[in-house]
């Protein structure tokens, strides 16, 4: 499944030096992975009922731009790295400004936990497929 983000940088995003602070970069990302969640039937609710959601392990963020208030950027997200369960994972996102030039690439490693035992957990194997079909990038590589 391809999925793409767009979203306009507010006042609220930007730093002392008017461009984009460093953590909207990484907000922006999470709103992209929680849309393509939701898209897939992992929804909060879903979420919420089986007592599992994401946990991110490491995120790492190269800037390559700077991004200013009222500009429209774009968030692409693909699946680089998983086991065949789906149940750890690293997902790469690239965000492009308006003009289609490459502002940043994060990545992120996560798995899934139980919130109430506060332990890693697996998804029901219907929505592990479902998380599964997030386009996989050029690069992909199985976990093993």
């Amino acid at each position: 499944m391809s999925h793409t983000y767009k979203g306009k940088v507010m006042w609220a995003h930007l730093d002392a030096n008017m461009h984009m602070r460093h953590s909207a970069y990484a907000d922006f990302a999470a709103q992209a992975r929680i849309e393509i969640l939701d898209e897939m039937g992992l929804d909060m609710k879903t979420f919420q009922k089986l007592h599992i959601g994401p946990i991110l392990f490491r995120e790492e963020t190269t800037y390559l731009r700077e991004v200013g208030v009222n500009e429209t950027i774009t968030v692409t997200t693909e699946l680089i790295k998983a086991k065949k369960d789906g149940s750890r994972w690293s997902i790469r996102h690239e965000l492009f400004k308006a003009d289609g030039v490459k502002a940043a690439v994060i990545i992120v490693e996560g798995a899934w936990i139980d919130v109430l035992k506060r332990k890693l957990a697996t998804l029901p194997e219907e929505l592990a497929d479902h998380f599964m079909q997030i386009k996989r990038s050029e690069d992909f590589a199985e976990i093993a």
